[in-house]
């Protein structure tokens, strides 16, 4: 029986790293998870969905959104909701010969 290494799963279900079906799956993955970080943040803040929304101006149903991955999100919303939940954002870019680092 022939063994495969995670990576080798990966390329071959989801595509290599660098096509755009692998691209698309890791920002799903990302976005997923920075919903779940989301939402157990939120829970142990003891606020609702709709207290969160009203914090930021936005509706319960958009944080419900956020939080299920279910609709695309701009980074404003993203970094109201991470300040109304005091987190601490670091966003690092890098480009051929530069590289930005904000927070």
């Amino acid at each position: 029986m022939k063994t495969y290494t995670l990576n080798q799963v990966q390329d071959e279900l989801i595509g290599e790293l660098g096509t755009p079906e692998r691209d698309r799956f890791e920002y799903e993955l990302q976005m997923d998870l920075i919903g779940k970080a989301i939402k157990q943040t939120r829970k142990e803040r003891n606020l609702t969905q709709e207290e969160l929304g009203k914090l930021i101006g936005v509706q319960k149903a958009q944080i419900s959104r956020i939080e299920n991955n279910t609709s695309n999100v701009t980074m404003d919303t993203l970094m109201r909701v991470f300040g109304a939940l005091k987190a601490k954002v670091r966003l690092q870019v890098e480009l051929p010969n530069i590289n930005i680092t904000i927070g």
